[in-house]
């Protein structure tokens, strides 16, 4: 067995780096801050919401032929969750020779730093940016950088620098490193599982402590399947978007972390002429792409839904899994008809599978139809084929902010009547869940046949009112209303203002 069994191995500046002896819950930020003392990365929210903390994370390509970097906010995620890959932080950028990278000289001729405290987050996001994008729109350039905030330079001069290094030539933007491609294949984590002399399947955790408890990554669902059986109370941790708020700010360890971003079959999607098959660990920002070109709507809500650093880490089986109540991902895929795959350890040691409807997933707030040791394996997701789809999500920032609600309804159009209608919401209910009621008052009717005052009616009759943080019941069960009224009758002008519509 290898010394290095359990320590985490990354590379970093070109160098294999093992870090032994650490807590399985010990994050990036604090690591390369206090063990690395990298202190260019900082610390202003550890909630992923400023972005200070960003770094860059690495991985080998579908191809195997380059390394795909990816903005990652490095407060929340595991260090263990490193294992396997690469990392670069704002002291990585700057060559041997002295020379800054664009991004960095831009920032420095166009006057985007005052203060600084944010500086190197941006520069962090603008490199993954300029690393893929040679004359990236303005959109593109405020979306890369809707998780960084800066309260100082009101962002003019930063987007100037974006376009500034993004005009660069290809090999001064470029991360690639043939070395550091090369050392990754060399520390690429099993991707088949490992057994006993006894045949029986071995999870080889990352991290043990002298307790017992352990931080495990799975090559396989069957690993995965075979140790939540024996651990069915262990934690699954994916983009660690939630799970790193719990360490953060509830302090919470659990014993036994099951870690899935290993685990290849969770992160395929496959299509077919009917469906995606989106594996529970593909991040938000592969399936955004994924459907943008058929479900636009779709894509926007998971654009909004967080910055690139959270959409490159948080994975549409983990909002599900979550079961927040103002959970975005969750009205879009119940308006479209998703179904889930779940799966388990069954009684003679094989592993059983379950399909359900996602409309059916949720029990209560926060509860689901899980059984002990079962995990979401995949979410069936039926592409649209002739059936119209409209999303929208309503916050008080337009950017990266929690829902005061998200619709999202489907249906068809059949002798120019509303048919098979789908209509979904988030925050009006304990949990994501349809509207049948309005669905009804919506069936078999022509557009200009939907009035405000049956709506108003099955709205009523749905839901309970409750006033929150985010929004006033009137407010939210208002706009209910108009969004579905906007969606049937686009040139509607409704009779309140609705951000973002």
């Amino acid at each position: 067995m290898s010394s290095d069994f359990y320590a985490v191995r990354f590379v970093l500046d070109g160098q294999i780096h093992h870090a032994q002896g650490e807590r399985r819950t010990t994050t990036v930020l604090d690591y390369l801050r206090e063990k690395l003392h990298r202190t260019g990365t900082k610390e202003g929210c550890a909630e992923g919401d400023c972005g200070a903390c960003v770094v860059l994370i690495g991985e080998p390509g579908a191809d195997g032929q380059a390394i795909d970097w990816k903005p990652v906010n490095s407060c929340m995620q595991m260090l263990p969750t490193l294992d396997g890959k690469a990392v670069k932080t704002v002291e990585s950028l700057k060559k041997a020779d002295g020379t800054l990278h664009p991004v960095q000289q831009a920032m420095v001729g166009c006057h985007g730093s005052q203060c600084g405290f944010c500086t190197p987050g941006i520069v962090m996001s603008l490199a993954g940016l300029a690393e893929k994008t040679a004359q990236p729109t303005r959109a593109q350039i405020t979306d890369a950088l809707s998780g960084n905030l800066c309260r100082c330079t009101g962002y003019k001069p930063i987007v100037d620098a974006a376009v500034q290094a993004c005009a660069a030539p290809a090999a001064a933007r470029s991360l690639q490193d043939a070395k550091e491609l090369a050392l990754l294949k060399e520390i690429a984590r099993p991707t088949q599982p490992r057994y006993n002399l006894d045949g029986e399947m071995v999870v080889q955790p990352v991290v043990r402590t002298r307790k017992g408890s352990e931080f495990v990554s799975p090559a396989t669902a069957a690993e995965l399947s075979a140790y939540l059986a024996e651990h069915p109370d262990a934690t699954l941790l994916a983009g660690s978007t939630e799970f790193g708020l719990t360490v953060n700010k509830r302090y919470v360890r659990p014993p036994f972390i099951a870690y899935v971003g290993g685990v290849a079959e969770l992160k395929r999607i496959d299509t077919s002429a009917a469906a995606w098959r989106i594996g529970a660990a593909v991040p938000l920002d592969r399936v955004m792409d994924a459907v943008a070109a058929e479900l636009p709507d779709f894509a926007e809500v998971l654009r909004r839904f967080g910055s690139p650093p959270i959409r490159s880490t948080a994975t549409l089986g983990g909002n599900i899994a979550n079961g927040s109540p103002i959970g975005d991902s969750m009205p879009c895929l119940m308006a479209l008809g998703a179904m889930l795959t779940l799966r388990k350890r069954g009684p003679r040691g094989k592993d059983e599978t379950r399909r359900i409807a996602l409309d059916d997933f949720y029990t209560g707030q926060k509860r689901t139809v899980l059984q002990p040791g079962e995990f979401i394996e995949a979410i069936e997701l039926p592409r649209p084929q002739g059936r119209q789809f409209r999303a929208h999500k309503i916050s008080k920032r337009f950017e990266q902010d929690i829902s005061a609600t998200c619709a999202a309804m489907s249906w068809k159009v059949e002798g120019g009547r509303l048919r098979d209608v789908k209509l979904a919401y988030n925050g009006l209910t304990p949990f994501p869940a349809r509207a049948r009621k309005l669905e009804a008052v919506l069936e078999g009717r022509t557009p200009d046949e939907v009035g405000a005052d049956a709506l108003d009616e099955a709205i009523a009759a749905s839901f309970t009112p409750r006033d929150g943080l985010r929004a006033t019941w009137a407010y939210r069960a208002l706009v209910a209303r108009n969004l579905v009224l906007r969606f049937v009758q686009p040139d509607l002008q409704t009779e309140t203002s609705m951000q973002g519509a």
